[in-house]
Protein backbone atom coordinates (compact mmCIF):
# COMPACT_ATOMS: atom_id res chain seq x y z
CA UNK A 1 0.00 0.00 0.00
CA UNK A 2 2.59 2.65 1.15
CA UNK A 3 4.41 1.53 -2.25
CA UNK A 4 1.26 2.80 -4.22
CA UNK A 5 0.94 6.01 -2.71
CA UNK A 6 4.36 7.18 -3.07
CA UNK A 7 3.74 6.31 -6.54
CA UNK A 8 1.08 8.25 -6.94
CA UNK A 9 2.24 10.98 -4.81
CA UNK A 10 5.46 11.33 -7.05
CA UNK A 11 2.89 11.33 -10.11
CA UNK A 12 1.00 14.23 -8.91
CA UNK A 13 4.00 16.54 -7.94
CA UNK A 14 5.08 16.04 -11.22
CA UNK A 15 2.57 16.60 -12.66
CA UNK A 16 1.77 20.18 -10.79
CA UNK A 17 4.99 20.98 -11.80
CA UNK A 18 4.27 20.65 -15.49
CA UNK A 19 1.21 22.53 -15.73
CA UNK A 20 3.11 25.37 -13.43
CA UNK A 21 5.84 25.84 -15.68
CA UNK A 22 3.94 28.70 -18.18
CA UNK A 23 3.00 30.75 -15.09
CA UNK A 24 6.46 30.73 -14.41
CA UNK A 25 8.21 31.88 -17.86
CA UNK A 26 5.26 34.55 -17.83
CA UNK A 27 6.76 35.91 -14.17
CA UNK A 28 10.10 35.44 -15.74
CA UNK A 29 9.05 37.90 -18.57
CA UNK A 30 7.73 40.43 -16.48
CA UNK A 31 10.10 40.94 -13.82
CA UNK A 32 13.72 39.88 -15.25
CA UNK A 33 16.41 42.26 -15.18
CA UNK A 34 18.32 43.67 -18.00
CA UNK A 35 21.52 44.14 -18.25
CA UNK A 36 23.16 47.46 -19.15
CA UNK A 37 25.16 47.76 -22.40
CA UNK A 38 28.60 48.08 -20.65
CA UNK A 39 28.39 44.46 -19.23
CA UNK A 40 27.79 42.97 -22.92
CA UNK A 41 30.78 41.44 -24.81
CA UNK A 42 32.80 43.42 -26.81
CA UNK A 43 31.50 43.25 -29.90
CA UNK A 44 35.14 44.00 -31.37
CA UNK A 45 36.78 41.74 -29.73
CA UNK A 46 34.44 38.74 -28.56
CA UNK A 47 36.89 36.63 -26.74
CA UNK A 48 37.49 38.93 -23.82
CA UNK A 49 35.26 38.70 -20.90
CA UNK A 50 32.82 41.69 -20.22
CA UNK A 51 34.47 42.63 -17.13
CA UNK A 52 37.63 43.99 -19.05
CA UNK A 53 35.49 45.70 -21.55
CA UNK A 54 36.27 49.27 -20.08
CA UNK A 55 39.48 49.54 -18.64
CA UNK A 56 38.89 53.58 -18.38
CA UNK A 57 37.09 52.69 -15.28
CA UNK A 58 39.65 51.80 -13.57
CA UNK A 59 42.13 53.86 -10.87
CA UNK A 60 46.03 53.92 -12.19
CA UNK A 61 48.24 52.29 -9.73
CA UNK A 62 49.94 54.90 -7.96
CA UNK A 63 53.59 54.19 -8.10
CA UNK A 64 55.78 52.67 -5.33
CA UNK A 65 57.31 55.33 -2.95
CA UNK A 66 61.19 56.14 -3.53
CA UNK A 67 63.29 57.24 -0.60
CA UNK A 68 64.94 60.02 -1.19
CA UNK A 69 68.84 59.44 -1.79
CA UNK A 70 71.71 61.33 -1.34
CA UNK A 71 73.87 59.99 -4.27
CA UNK A 72 70.57 60.87 -6.39
CA UNK A 73 71.86 63.97 -7.94
CA UNK A 74 69.69 63.88 -11.06
CA UNK A 75 68.72 67.80 -12.42
CA UNK A 76 71.11 69.22 -9.37
CA UNK A 77 74.64 71.39 -9.49
CA UNK A 78 77.57 70.12 -7.21
CA UNK A 79 77.37 72.25 -4.26
CA UNK A 80 80.05 74.97 -4.26
CA UNK A 81 81.61 75.93 -0.91
CA UNK A 82 83.83 79.58 -0.45
CA UNK A 83 85.98 78.02 2.14
CA UNK A 84 89.72 79.16 1.36
CA UNK A 85 90.95 75.91 2.57
CA UNK A 86 91.35 72.46 1.39
CA UNK A 87 88.61 69.78 2.60
CA UNK A 88 90.46 66.50 4.71
CA UNK A 89 88.52 64.17 6.79
CA UNK A 90 90.97 65.10 9.65
CA UNK A 91 92.60 68.40 9.99
CA UNK A 92 94.51 67.45 13.26
CA UNK A 93 95.85 64.17 12.14
CA UNK A 94 97.36 64.85 9.00
CA UNK A 95 99.50 66.92 7.72
CA UNK A 96 100.21 68.62 3.86
CA UNK A 97 103.73 68.62 4.35
CA UNK A 98 103.95 64.88 4.67
CA UNK A 99 102.75 63.17 1.09
CA UNK A 100 102.01 59.73 1.26
CA UNK A 101 103.72 57.09 -0.84
CA UNK A 102 100.39 55.43 -1.58
CA UNK A 103 96.86 54.88 -1.72
CA UNK A 104 94.59 52.21 -0.57
CA UNK A 105 91.83 53.04 -2.57
CA UNK A 106 90.79 54.36 -6.08
CA UNK A 107 90.08 58.34 -5.91
CA UNK A 108 86.30 58.10 -4.82
CA UNK A 109 85.35 61.30 -3.44
CA UNK A 110 83.85 60.90 0.02
CA UNK A 111 81.47 63.54 -0.52
CA UNK A 112 79.35 61.68 -3.14
CA UNK A 113 79.54 61.59 -7.44
CA UNK A 114 79.50 65.28 -8.69
CA UNK A 115 78.03 66.85 -5.38
CA UNK A 116 81.37 69.23 -4.94
CA UNK A 117 82.70 71.02 -7.10
CA UNK A 118 86.38 70.22 -5.84
CA UNK A 119 88.51 67.12 -7.27
CA UNK A 120 89.41 64.45 -4.73
CA UNK A 121 93.17 64.11 -4.91
CA UNK A 122 92.51 60.57 -2.59
CA UNK A 123 94.01 62.90 0.58
CA UNK A 124 92.09 66.14 0.25
CA UNK A 125 89.72 68.26 -1.78
CA UNK A 126 92.28 71.34 -2.62
CA UNK A 127 90.56 74.74 -2.82
CA UNK A 128 92.49 75.91 -5.26
CA UNK A 129 94.75 73.97 -8.19
CA UNK A 130 97.74 72.25 -6.65
CA UNK A 131 99.91 73.42 -9.85
CA UNK A 132 98.52 77.16 -9.44
CA UNK A 133 101.77 78.10 -7.22
CA UNK A 134 102.34 79.87 -4.29
CA UNK A 135 100.55 82.94 -5.02
CA UNK A 136 96.95 81.04 -5.05
CA UNK A 137 97.93 79.91 -1.60
CA UNK A 138 98.93 83.07 -0.34
CA UNK A 139 95.69 84.67 -1.52
CA UNK A 140 93.50 81.83 0.42
CA UNK A 141 95.72 83.00 3.60
CA UNK A 142 94.67 86.47 3.24
CA UNK A 143 91.25 85.43 2.51
CA UNK A 144 91.38 83.66 5.95
CA UNK A 145 92.83 86.17 7.97
CA UNK A 146 90.17 88.65 6.71
CA UNK A 147 87.05 86.51 7.11
CA UNK A 148 88.03 85.60 10.88
CA UNK A 149 88.57 89.37 11.55
CA UNK A 150 85.50 90.54 10.39
CA UNK A 151 83.54 87.42 12.05
CA UNK A 152 85.54 88.27 15.46
CA UNK A 153 84.85 91.88 15.45
CA UNK A 154 85.94 93.82 18.60
CA UNK A 155 87.36 91.67 21.37
CA UNK A 156 85.89 90.35 24.37
CA UNK A 157 86.30 92.25 27.57
CA UNK A 158 87.65 90.19 30.85
CA UNK A 159 84.15 90.32 32.42
CA UNK A 160 82.09 89.21 28.95
CA UNK A 161 85.10 86.61 29.24
CA UNK A 162 84.29 85.23 32.54
CA UNK A 163 80.08 85.33 32.04
CA UNK A 164 80.67 83.33 29.24
CA UNK A 165 83.02 80.71 30.93
CA UNK A 166 80.23 80.55 33.17
CA UNK A 167 77.27 80.23 31.40
CA UNK A 168 78.80 77.37 29.22
CA UNK A 169 80.52 75.46 32.04
CA UNK A 170 80.02 71.77 33.20
CA UNK A 171 78.11 72.81 35.77
CA UNK A 172 76.01 74.94 34.19
CA UNK A 173 75.08 72.96 30.60
CA UNK A 174 75.19 69.33 29.11
CA UNK A 175 75.61 70.80 25.32
CA UNK A 176 79.34 69.92 24.04
CA UNK A 177 80.94 68.34 21.18
CA UNK A 178 83.52 64.98 21.67
CA UNK A 179 86.89 65.06 20.07
CA UNK A 180 88.21 61.69 19.54
CA UNK A 181 90.93 60.07 17.89
CA UNK A 182 89.82 60.93 15.00
CA UNK A 183 90.38 64.70 15.89
CA UNK A 184 88.40 67.36 14.16
CA UNK A 185 86.93 66.19 11.09
CA UNK A 186 85.46 67.92 8.65
CA UNK A 187 81.59 67.03 9.48
CA UNK A 188 82.73 68.31 12.91
CA UNK A 189 82.78 71.71 11.38
CA UNK A 190 78.77 71.73 10.58
CA UNK A 191 78.22 70.59 14.10
CA UNK A 192 80.14 73.39 15.69
CA UNK A 193 78.19 76.01 13.33
CA UNK A 194 74.90 74.42 14.35
CA UNK A 195 75.65 74.51 18.12
CA UNK A 196 76.30 78.69 17.20
CA UNK A 197 73.40 78.84 15.97
CA UNK A 198 71.64 78.48 19.44
CA UNK A 199 74.34 79.99 21.41
CA UNK A 200 77.15 82.07 21.79
CA UNK A 201 79.83 79.80 22.43
CA UNK A 202 80.18 75.71 22.83
CA UNK A 203 82.45 73.69 24.74
CA UNK A 204 84.36 70.56 23.14
CA UNK A 205 86.04 68.02 25.21
CA UNK A 206 88.94 66.36 23.40
CA UNK A 207 90.13 62.96 24.28
CA UNK A 208 92.63 60.28 23.29
CA UNK A 209 95.44 60.60 20.52
CA UNK A 210 94.76 64.34 19.92
CA UNK A 211 95.25 65.61 23.23
CA UNK A 212 99.00 65.07 23.10
CA UNK A 213 99.61 68.04 20.75
CA UNK A 214 96.52 70.53 22.14
CA UNK A 215 98.73 73.83 20.76
CA UNK A 216 97.57 72.01 17.47
CA UNK A 217 93.95 71.07 18.20
CA UNK A 218 93.23 74.57 19.27
CA UNK A 219 95.07 76.37 16.70
CA UNK A 220 92.89 74.07 13.50
CA UNK A 221 89.87 74.93 15.62
CA UNK A 222 90.35 78.49 15.12
CA UNK A 223 91.75 78.15 11.70
CA UNK A 224 88.91 76.24 10.53
CA UNK A 225 85.94 77.42 12.50
CA UNK A 226 87.01 81.19 12.54
CA UNK A 227 85.92 80.79 16.15
CA UNK A 228 88.44 82.06 19.36
CA UNK A 229 88.86 79.38 22.30
CA UNK A 230 87.96 81.74 25.56
CA UNK A 231 89.03 78.85 28.11
CA UNK A 232 90.94 75.66 28.63
CA UNK A 233 90.57 73.14 31.14
CA UNK A 234 92.31 69.86 30.43
CA UNK A 235 90.69 68.38 27.44
CA UNK A 236 87.63 70.87 27.85
CA UNK A 237 88.02 73.94 25.42
CA UNK A 238 84.60 76.79 24.96
CA UNK A 239 85.05 78.05 21.55
CA UNK A 240 83.91 81.41 21.01
CA UNK A 241 82.03 82.11 17.63
CA UNK A 242 82.82 85.92 17.28
CA UNK A 243 81.01 89.15 18.02
CA UNK A 244 79.91 89.33 14.55
CA UNK A 245 78.39 85.80 13.89
CA UNK A 246 75.82 85.80 11.83
CA UNK A 247 74.05 82.38 11.48
CA UNK A 248 71.95 82.87 8.83
CA UNK A 249 74.81 83.38 6.58
CA UNK A 250 77.03 80.69 7.82
CA UNK A 251 79.43 78.90 5.00
CA UNK A 252 78.32 75.76 3.00
CA UNK A 253 79.94 72.95 4.18
CA UNK A 254 79.41 69.92 2.44
CA UNK A 255 79.62 66.95 4.47
CA UNK A 256 81.22 63.63 3.75
CA UNK A 257 79.07 60.63 3.73
CA UNK A 258 81.61 58.08 4.70
CA UNK A 259 85.17 58.02 5.98
CA UNK A 260 87.79 57.71 2.98
CA UNK A 261 90.35 55.22 3.75
CA UNK A 262 93.85 56.24 4.91
CA UNK A 263 96.91 56.79 2.55
CA UNK A 264 100.27 54.63 2.97
CA UNK A 265 102.63 56.51 4.45
CA UNK A 266 106.55 55.30 4.88
CA UNK A 267 106.88 52.96 7.91
CA UNK A 268 107.62 54.12 11.46
CA UNK A 269 110.00 51.75 12.29
CA UNK A 270 112.93 50.03 9.97
CA UNK A 271 114.39 47.20 10.18
CA UNK A 272 117.88 49.24 11.67
CA UNK A 273 117.52 52.44 13.82
CA UNK A 274 119.64 54.93 12.14
CA UNK A 275 123.50 54.87 12.97
CA UNK A 276 123.01 51.51 14.63
CA UNK A 277 124.26 47.91 13.50
CA UNK A 278 121.32 45.63 13.16
CA UNK A 279 123.22 43.79 16.49
CA UNK A 280 122.69 46.78 18.16
CA UNK A 281 119.15 47.70 17.51
CA UNK A 282 118.27 44.23 18.41
CA UNK A 283 119.89 44.94 21.87
CA UNK A 284 118.43 47.71 22.33
CA UNK A 285 115.04 46.91 21.50
CA UNK A 286 115.22 44.31 24.32
CA UNK A 287 116.92 46.34 26.83
CA UNK A 288 113.61 48.99 25.90
CA UNK A 289 111.18 46.00 26.71
CA UNK A 290 112.92 45.56 30.06
CA UNK A 291 112.68 48.82 31.40
CA UNK A 292 110.41 50.54 33.65
CA UNK A 293 107.11 51.73 32.45
CA UNK A 294 107.14 55.58 32.71
CA UNK A 295 103.22 55.43 32.30
CA UNK A 296 100.55 53.40 31.55
CA UNK A 297 97.92 55.31 29.03
CA UNK A 298 94.17 54.95 29.52
CA UNK A 299 91.76 54.40 26.83
CA UNK A 300 90.06 57.83 25.33
CA UNK A 301 92.16 59.99 28.67
CA UNK A 302 94.26 63.18 28.33
CA UNK A 303 97.97 62.75 27.15
CA UNK A 304 98.75 66.35 27.70
CA UNK A 305 101.30 66.37 30.12
CA UNK A 306 102.97 63.12 27.94
CA UNK A 307 105.61 65.41 26.50
CA UNK A 308 106.86 66.74 28.97
CA UNK A 309 106.94 63.92 31.62
CA UNK A 310 109.29 62.36 28.72
CA UNK A 311 111.95 65.27 27.87
CA UNK A 312 112.63 64.78 31.77
CA UNK A 313 112.89 61.63 31.26
CA UNK A 314 115.64 62.15 29.28
CA UNK A 315 117.10 63.70 31.53
CA UNK A 316 118.41 60.77 33.37
CA UNK A 317 117.40 57.86 31.53
CA UNK A 318 118.28 56.86 27.97
CA UNK A 319 115.19 54.43 26.79
CA UNK A 320 111.61 55.37 27.70
CA UNK A 321 108.64 52.98 27.48
CA UNK A 322 105.13 54.17 27.68
CA UNK A 323 102.19 50.72 28.45
CA UNK A 324 99.56 51.06 25.81
CA UNK A 325 98.19 47.70 26.60
CA UNK A 326 94.21 47.86 25.91
CA UNK A 327 94.60 50.92 23.23
CA UNK A 328 94.46 49.69 19.36
CA UNK A 329 97.27 49.55 17.52
CA UNK A 330 96.66 52.63 15.11
CA UNK A 331 96.38 54.42 18.11
CA UNK A 332 99.71 53.98 19.70
CA UNK A 333 101.21 53.65 16.39
CA UNK A 334 99.92 57.19 16.08
CA UNK A 335 100.96 58.23 19.59
CA UNK A 336 104.74 56.96 18.71
CA UNK A 337 104.45 59.05 15.49
CA UNK A 338 103.23 62.83 17.00
CA UNK A 339 106.34 61.86 19.73
CA UNK A 340 109.06 61.36 17.53
CA UNK A 341 107.90 65.09 16.14
CA UNK A 342 107.33 66.42 19.34
CA UNK A 343 109.48 65.38 21.59
CA UNK A 344 111.80 64.72 19.24
CA UNK A 345 113.28 61.19 19.64
CA UNK A 346 113.69 58.24 17.88
CA UNK A 347 111.38 55.31 17.68
CA UNK A 348 112.61 51.65 19.06
CA UNK A 349 109.90 49.60 18.71
CA UNK A 350 106.09 49.09 18.77
CA UNK A 351 105.88 45.40 20.15
CA UNK A 352 103.96 43.96 23.09
CA UNK A 353 101.78 46.87 22.76
CA UNK A 354 104.73 49.26 24.27
CA UNK A 355 105.96 52.40 22.76
CA UNK A 356 109.73 52.56 23.22
CA UNK A 357 111.41 55.51 22.22
CA UNK A 358 115.59 56.47 22.49
CA UNK A 359 116.64 60.04 22.88
CA UNK A 360 119.72 59.66 20.27
CA UNK A 361 123.44 59.83 20.81
CA UNK A 362 124.24 63.61 20.65
CA UNK A 363 120.45 64.41 22.59
CA UNK A 364 119.79 68.11 23.88
CA UNK A 365 117.14 68.84 26.39
CA UNK A 366 114.88 71.60 24.58
CA UNK A 367 114.60 74.60 26.36
CA UNK A 368 111.23 76.03 27.61
CA UNK A 369 109.72 72.91 25.80
CA UNK A 370 106.27 73.02 27.81
CA UNK A 371 102.93 73.12 26.32
CA UNK A 372 99.59 74.49 27.02
CA UNK A 373 98.84 74.76 30.79
CA UNK A 374 96.55 72.64 32.35
CA UNK A 375 94.49 75.60 33.09
CA UNK A 376 94.37 78.84 30.84
CA UNK A 377 91.66 81.73 30.52
CA UNK A 378 92.95 83.04 27.26
CA UNK A 379 93.23 86.45 28.57
CA UNK A 380 94.85 89.32 26.55
CA UNK A 381 95.92 87.35 24.09
CA UNK A 382 96.03 88.02 20.16
CA UNK A 383 94.44 85.72 17.40
CA UNK A 384 96.67 83.18 18.02
CA UNK A 385 95.42 80.12 20.11
CA UNK A 386 98.60 79.90 22.34
CA UNK A 387 100.28 83.20 22.11
CA UNK A 388 103.29 83.61 24.64
CA UNK A 389 103.49 79.56 25.12
CA UNK A 390 106.65 77.84 24.06
CA UNK A 391 106.75 75.24 22.30
CA UNK A 392 109.06 75.06 19.24
CA UNK A 393 106.68 75.07 16.51
CA UNK A 394 105.77 71.96 15.57
CA UNK A 395 103.30 71.54 13.35
CA UNK A 396 100.67 68.69 12.20
CA UNK A 397 101.96 65.53 11.82
CA UNK A 398 101.29 62.18 9.44
CA UNK A 399 100.81 58.44 10.78
CA UNK A 400 101.18 54.95 9.41
CA UNK A 401 98.26 52.97 10.56
CA UNK A 402 98.36 50.15 8.00
CA UNK A 403 102.05 48.66 7.66
CA UNK A 404 103.68 46.49 9.98
CA UNK A 405 106.54 47.51 12.50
Amino acid sequence: MLKLLRRSSGRRLFSTTATAAPSFSNLYTKYSFTPPPSLHENPKNPNTQTHHADNSNKKKKKPLYRPPSSLDRSGQKPVKSDLPFDFRFSYTESSPAVRPIGLREPKYSPFGPERVDRVWTGVCAPAVDPMAGKEEAEKLEVKRKKIRERIQGQELTNAERIALVERFGKNKTKRQINLGRDGLTHNMLNDIHNNWKQAEAVRIKCMGVPTIDMKNVCTQLEDKAFGKIIHRHGGSLILYRGRNYNPKKRPVIPLMLWKPQEPVYPKLIKTTIEGLSIEETKEMRKKGLAVPALTKLAKNGYYGGLVPMIRDAFLVEELVRIDCRGLEKKDYKKIGCKLRDLVPCILVTFEKEQVVIWRGKNYKPKEGGCFLEDRQSFEGRGTDPCHGIQDGGHGQTAFDSGDDD
